[in-house]
C-alpha cells in the first residue's frame, strides 16, 4: 500500500518543493501574472487569499489525501505555480496529480512536462502506484488538450460533479495513466524536455 509523504522532487530545470506557509508571497506573485484567479475553472488563490489556499492545502496532507508542493524555476529561483497529489487512495494504490497552475509566462514552456514527469516518476517508481489520475474542467480545454498529450487515457465525464468557486457546479473529465502504460509515457515525456532544450 502506497505511503506518499512530503518529499522535494528535483530536475529537468524545475524544484518541486513542500507547500508551507513561507510559500505564500511567491506565490501570491506567480498567480499575479496572468490574473490567473480570473479563470471561473482553476483553482488560483486570488489576491489576499494565498494563505487561505495554503492552509486548506496543509489541511488535506494533514488527512492524508493530499500532497501539495509549489513549483520553483530552477534558473532563475523564483516561485512559478503550485501543484500536488490529490485524492490519493492509499488502499487502491493510487494518486492524482492536479490543482496544477503556473504564471503565465511560464505556460507553453519546460515546466509543465517537467513537474509531470517528476510527479509520475515519484507515483509510479518510488511509491509503486498501480495508477495515475488526473482530472480537469470539462471547459478547461488547455487542460484537456495538456493532459491528452502526456499520453493519458481519457476515462470520461463525470456529469455535474463538483462546485466551481463562483457557484456553478462542473463536468469532470477524468483521465488515467496505468502503471504498465508509465514506459511510454516517460519515453514521450523525455523526448518532449530533450526537444525544449535544443530551442
Amino acid at each position: 500500500m502506497i505511503k506518499p509523504e512530503p518529499i522535494t522532487l528535483e530536475g529537468h530545470g524545475v524544484r518541486l518543493e513542500p507547500l508551507s506557509r513561507e510559500h505564500e508571497r511567491g506565490l501570491g506573485e506567480a498567480a499575479q501574472d496572468g490574473k490567473l484567479w480570473e479563470l471561473w475553472f482553476t483553482s488560483v488563490p486570488a489576491p489576499g487569499e494565498t494563505a487561505k489556499y495554503i492552509d486548506t492545502a496543509l489541511q488535506g496532507q494533514n488527512d492524508g489525501h493530499m500532497l501539495p508542493w509549489v513549483v520553483r524555476e530552477s534558473a532563475s529561483g523564483r516561485i512559478v505555480g503550485s501543484t500536488r497529489y490529490h485524492d490519493i487512495i492509499a488502499a487502491a494504490d493510487r494518486v492524482e496529480i492536479g490543482y496544477t497552475w503556473y504564471a503565465k509566462r511560464f505556460q507553453r514552456s519546460h515546466v509543465n512536462s517537467a513537474c509531470k514527469l517528476l510527479l509520475f516518476t515519484h507515483g509510479f517508481e518510488a511509491l509503486k502506484c498501480k495508477v495515475v489520475g488526473l482530472r480537469t474542467d470539462n471547459f478547461n480545454f488547455t487542460s484537456q488538450r495538456a493532459i491528452e498529450a502526456l499520453g493519458a487515457k481519457k476515462d470520461g465525464v463525470i456529469r455535474r460533479h463538483w462546485p466551481r468557486r463562483d457557484g456553478s457546479v462542473r463536468d469532470t473529465v477524468m483521465y488515467s495513466v496505468l502503471a504498465p502504460e508509465w514506459p511510454d509515457v516517460k519515453r514521450h515525456l523525455e523526448l518532449r524536455l530533450r526537444k525544449h532544450e535544443t530551442h
